[in-house]
């Protein structure tokens, strides 16, 4: 299974490749065929990139589950007008990472605010605020928390599904970023964490903390 926006791309990279080779095998032409190469190798980059496999989510409904695949890169105290006192878990996706997102925790969108920014390396701290990204603020019950998607150096287009007042669940897909990026998660400062900076999480799939 792949992500929906992905076949516009892998899908014109397989043409691509297809018409390089039966043209050069037509044409006689040795170029073509090289060029070819190159071509299918996208395809498979592609193809492996946008990949968007089933997870089993834990169930519970005092979990906060993690948003993306990737490496937990930063864990640091914030203040937030919307969480509070909060904790920020900073998760880095490298370009072999699935880069489906996920929802961490069923709740109701509050908020979502998208701004403009740089496109500076993703595990700098400072592209919390400096780059491009998309935050969505959400609900659930007594607990407020925040999930952020973060434009990379390489990642020129962040994607989501989601609108003001939608009613989500756990584990649910909300979009993704393309090639190379980074998903801040700001949860309040009382949730138990389950992560340590270098752990390896899993989108819909690994515990970032608990809360009572």
């Amino acid at each position: 299974m792949v992500a929906r926006e992905g076949l516009k791309i892998i899908l014109p990279a397989f043409v691509l490749a297809f018409i390089l080779l039966i043209a050069g095998i037509y044409l006689g032409k040795n170029i073509l065929i090289i060029c070819f190469w190159p071509a299918f190798a996208f395809f498979l980059f592609s193809l492996g990139f946008f990949r968007d496999p089933e997870r089993a989510t834990p169930t519970g409904e005092n979990l906060i589950i993690s948003p993306a695949d990737g490496k937990v890169v930063a864990i640091c105290p914030e203040n937030d007008e919307f969480v509070g006192k909060a904790t920020r878990v900073s998760i880095f996706m490298s370009i072999f990472n699935v880069h489906v997102n996920r929802i961490p925790l069923s709740g109701t969108v509050r908020s979502i605010d998208y701004s403009k920014g740089r496109f500076l390396p993703a595990m700098k701290p400072e592209t919390s605020f400096e780059n491009e990204r998309n935050t969505i603020g959400l609900e659930s019950g007594k607990i407020k928390l925040k999930f952020t998607q973060i434009a990379g150096i390489m990642a020129r287009r962040i994607v989501s599904y989601l609108k003001v007042n939608d009613q989500v669940k756990t584990g649910q897909r909300f979009g993704l970023i393309m090639f190379g990026s980074r998903v801040d998660l700001l949860v309040p400062e009382t949730v138990n964490l389950k992560v340590r900076i270098g752990d390896k999480v899993t989108a819909g799939h690994s515990v970032i903390g608990e809360f009572e």
